[in-house]
């Protein structure tokens, strides 16, 4: 149990000491996984940037994730789930997460050009995982721009997800919680967990 995002990216920082001033770059899923990715950049002193995906959630729970795609386009879906939906939907709910990730890109980078990968060690940070979707496709991602090495950094993940990361392309996989312990839900290993802002997005951003 973390008290917060902040005290679980303290955390993951320590497990990451090794990449302390080394050419590296923390990608982090906005909103929630900037913070860790905060606190982690910070320590290691390398640079901080974001990957914007969105979650495509299932019709009526919209928290339940069928589906990931991120400003380009790009899609990581559950073959099951999405077969199960109504298809002018599901692409009408694709374009508006799609559209969201790219306000996201534009709005939190403030003007800057994306970090580049290419040859570096990418480690990329969430506050938590649950079907895994978003981060396999920042995995997938990262993966085109041919990093060094592939380090996702998560407080907590369940097994099947962990697994499904490694298959996606991550040389390593950095939890704080055994993935067996996984409560059902993210939020349920934190005492506060309330949701992050725009505002704290660009505040920390611009911090570092």
């Amino acid at each position: 149990m973390f008290t917060d995002r902040q005290e679980a990216g303290k955390q993951l920082a320590q497990k990451l000491e090794a990449y302390r001033g080394k050419d590296a770059v923390v990608f982090a899923l906005p909103r929630g996984g900037v913070i860790p990715g905060y606190e982690i950049a910070k320590v290691l002193g390398v640079p901080l940037d974001i990957i914007a995906v969105r979650k495509i959630g299932y019709p009526g729970n919209p928290e339940y994730a069928i589906g990931a795609i991120d400003g380009h386009g790009t899609t990581v879906l559950n073959e099951t789930e999405t077969a199960a939906v109504d298809k002018t939907w599901l692409a009408a709910e694709a374009g508006r997460q799609q559209q969201e990730a790219e306000r996201r890109s534009t709005l939190y980078r403030g003007g800057k050009k994306p970090a580049s990968a290419e040859g570096r060690v990418a480690i990329l940070v969430d506050d938590g995982i649950a079907t895994g979707l978003t981060m396999r496709l920042a995995v997938r991602s990262v993966k085109m721009q041919k990093p060094k090495e592939i380090i996702v950094a998560i407080p907590v993940a369940p097994p099947e997800a962990v697994e499904a990361l490694y298959r996606e392309g991550a040389d390593e996989v950095l939890l704080l919680e055994p993935p067996e312990e996984f409560l059902g839900a993210v939020g349920a290993h934190y005492i506060q967990f309330d949701q992050v802002g725009d505002d704290e997005v660009i505040r920390l951003m611009r911090a570092i």
